[in-house]
């Protein structure tokens, strides 16, 4: 899974998202919708990341959705 694909299953994903970082409030959710990158902002922001850090850890996070959806 990708970042392009990502706004399609947010839906989906939401619950996942929220057990990932549950430093996120439901406002940061509403405010993002899928967004990857407005999702980055607001894991940066939460967490004290910085925004490489921030974009690794979703793309990481998104790789692993991907690799256990295949199985």
């Amino acid at each position: 899974m990708n970042r392009d694909t990502f706004k399609g299953q947010w839906m989906q994903l939401k619950g996942k998202v929220r057990t990932q970082w549950g430093k996120l409030t439901d406002d940061d959710f509403e405010q993002a919708q899928g967004n990857a990158e407005m999702l980055i902002g607001k894991i940066q922001e939460r967490y004290g990341r910085s925004r490489e850090e921030a974009e690794r850890e979703l793309d990481r996070w998104l790789e692993q959705q991907r690799m256990s959806k295949a199985s």
